[in-house]
């Protein structure tokens, strides 16, 4: 039986996350369209008979502006050396620019662990000669031949082809996870992704990248689940949009959040939101501590 750890690196927004949905057939990581979707690495864990593969996704790799912007880029960086391969995701409709140019060189080049070059958004393109200058852009920038598989993970294409190419690059060894864990992430992590999730869905510019979300309070039952919840933005302009008119806006958030929650806990759920001002949070290293950005071992 073949188990390992697989990080999954790219730039923001490539389909990381969704590739990660795609995968294992449910939906663990909270995907958009937006960079900085994906704040934290998370774990995510398929086994079949063949074996037992623990997937770990990792923000978007960029130049960090701020001390968040730091945080991430070490969440992505210290993936790597632990992997047992490394899944290097691409944006395969659009040649290679200098933001994967710069992954390679500084985490890939150095790493000395095995990289899967996987294209994604195959899908998008038609002319079959621009795909294939698209991936020479990609494999130029590596000293040596590596593994290529071309996907689409928005529509699962060639899916199982990568996971047998995976499998084929993994140790044997036992599996380190019960057959039914697909993640380790708790209801807190997970109800504060779901809320982040709808902001990004539901607002535009730089807010989606200025909130932080917090659960103060979680009380189970069986019957109901009782959260409580801030959100956290940096100007009282932005408090204004996320309340919305009315606070209207703060309503559809937390409406859809709460029917999101209540299909993964199987059971009611009452979700109550406020809106707090918190000034340059990215910036601060104590705050981002307070709301969970903290470097966590592999």
């Amino acid at each position: 039986m073949k188990c390992g750890f697989v990080a999954i690196l790219g730039r923001p927004n490539v389909g990381k996350s969704t590739l990660l949905n795609q995968i294992l057939g449910q939906k663990i990581v909270i995907a958009t369209d937006k960079a900085q979707t994906t704040r934290k690495r998370i774990k995510g864990i398929l086994t079949d008979e063949k074996g037992q593969i623990i997937f770990i996704d990792t923000p978007g790799v960029h130049r960090p502006l701020n001390k968040l912007g730091e945080f991430l880029l070490e969440e992505a960086k210290v993936a790597v050396p632990d992997a047992d391969l490394v899944l290097f995701l691409v944006d395969g409709s659009e040649p290679a620019g200098k933001g994967d140019k710069w992954i390679v060189q500084n985490i890939l080049e150095n790493a000395k662990i095995p990289v899967v070059l996987v294209m994604n958004k195959m899908d998008k393109i038609k002319n079959i000669q621009k795909a294939e200058e698209n991936l020479m852009s990609y494999k130029t920038l590596f000293k040596e031949n590596i593994p290529v598989v071309r996907i689409s993970a928005k529509t699962g294409r060639n899916k199982d082809t990568l996971i047998s190419n995976i499998l084929k690059k993994l140790p044997e060894g036992e599996k380190l996870y019960p057959d039914d864990i697909v993640t380790e992430e708790n209801m807190r992590s997970v109800t504060e992704e779901i809320i982040r999730e709808k902001i990004l869905l539901h607002t535009e510019e730089e807010i989606p990248h200025s909130v932080a979300i917090k659960v103060d309070k979680y009380e189970e039952t069986e019957e109901i689940d009782r959260i409580y919840a801030t959100i956290y933005c940096e100007q009282k302009s932005q408090k204004g949009i996320l309340i919305g008119k009315g606070g209207n806006l703060l309503k559809t958030i937390g409406t859809e959040a709460r029917l999101e929650l209540e299909e993964i806990a199987d059971k009611k759920v009452f979700l109550k939101l406020e809106v707090k001002v918190e000034k340059d949070w990215r910036k601060k290293e104590k705050l981002l501590e307070d709301f969970g950005f903290k470097s966590k071992d592999q």
